[in-house]
């Protein structure tokens, strides 16, 4: 059991966390150093494994477990699920090349205690199999970046929070269900503001790629501390042919695909959140994580200063 940090919520009760911040599993960049040293610090790291197959996410896993400071450390899994409905993406296909199942399995064999669905939600099989194996199934506000939303976190969090206490799912033997808050998480006072929107948690991706430990290029890392407020955009695509581009999505064709098949030049984008234009230095993870906490700390008592104390007379 790791030892309790001086803000505990739900989360870092079941996560056996000392602290409610969470890594989000980035593609290329949550990787294991990244995801170990997130752990170490008392988070809780978790692996981006986008288009993983078996072999590399149990070489992944080998890599975090290989950088932790005791075997035992919590940690996440994230993977890349299609969603699931009618209203899916022409685009959207197995992200999994049709090893959802192989994949899970080596996720609960791994001992995680936590796993995220990007883009989709996992069939209802998959959710059962991994709560009756004591894992937490978690599937973002408009700031993020990668997988965004269209509303902001101010909005979005606290309505998630209305939506959320009406369910006691059974895994948290009559707890209502819990929720995380993520995009435009960089600081303590992020995770102050969350924790007080109802979250129990924070889930913090562009501050970590400007760590050094992230598992991107750094040039990805130097274009976050770099980025102006003004520096991101939210878009389907990043070329002037919006005409192009809406044509091959429609016959449920990626454009970056298509045009890397036809030996197109691409620009490859850096995907990061508007959280990127406050963020000012590439730090160790753990540092990172330290200042939330204290900077947290530091916001929740002086809301406390906030109450006006009534006379017990």
């Amino acid at each position: 059991m790791a030892p309790t940090g001086p803000i505990t919520t739900p989360i870092t009760t079941l996560l056996g966390i000392q602290h409610p911040i969470l890594l989000a599993g980035m593609a290329r960049t949550s990787g294991g150093r990244l995801a170990a040293a997130v752990s170490n610090a008392g988070g809780l790291g978790v692996i981006g494994g986008f288009q993983y197959t078996p072999d590399q996410l149990r070489e992944i896993i080998a890599e975090m477990k290989a950088n932790f400071k005791s075997p035992d450390m919590p940690f996440g899994v994230d993977l890349a699920l299609p969603q699931i409905g009618g209203n899916a993406r022409k685009t959207n296909h197995d992200y999994t090349g049709g090893k959802l199942d192989e994949l899970i399995d080596i996720t609960i064999d791994s001992g995680a205690k936590l796993f995220v669905s990007a883009v989709g939600v996992p069939p209802k099989y998959i959710i059962e199999k991994l709560h009756k194996n004591g894992i937490l199934v978690m599937n973002m506000g408009g700031e993020g970046g990668g997988h965004t939303g269209d509303i902001a976190n101010s909005v979005l969090i606290p309505a998630v929070v209305d939506v959320a206490r009406k369910y006691k799912p059974p895994m948290l033997k009559g707890s209502t269900a819990l929720v995380v808050a993520a995009g435009g998480i960089r600081n303590g006072r992020s995770l102050a503001s969350s924790l007080m929107q109802g979250a129990v948690a924070v889930w913090v991706g562009t501050r970590f790629v400007a760590s050094e430990e992230a598992g991107c290029s750094q040039a990805a890392k130097e274009a976050v501390v770099t980025c102006g407020f003004e520096g991101t955009e939210r878009t389907l695509s990043w070329h002037d042919r919006p005409g192009d581009i809406k044509a091959l999505c429609d016959k449920g064709i990626v454009p970056l695909e298509h045009d890397l098949d036809e030996g197109r030049d691409v620009d490859m984008p850096h995907l990061m959140g508007q959280v990127a234009g406050a963020i000012e230095k590439i730090q160790p993870a753990g540092e990172i994580v330290a200042e939330m906490v204290e900077e947290a700390v530091e916001m929740l008592k002086l809301g406390g200063t906030y109450l006006t104390a009534k006379s017990r007379l």
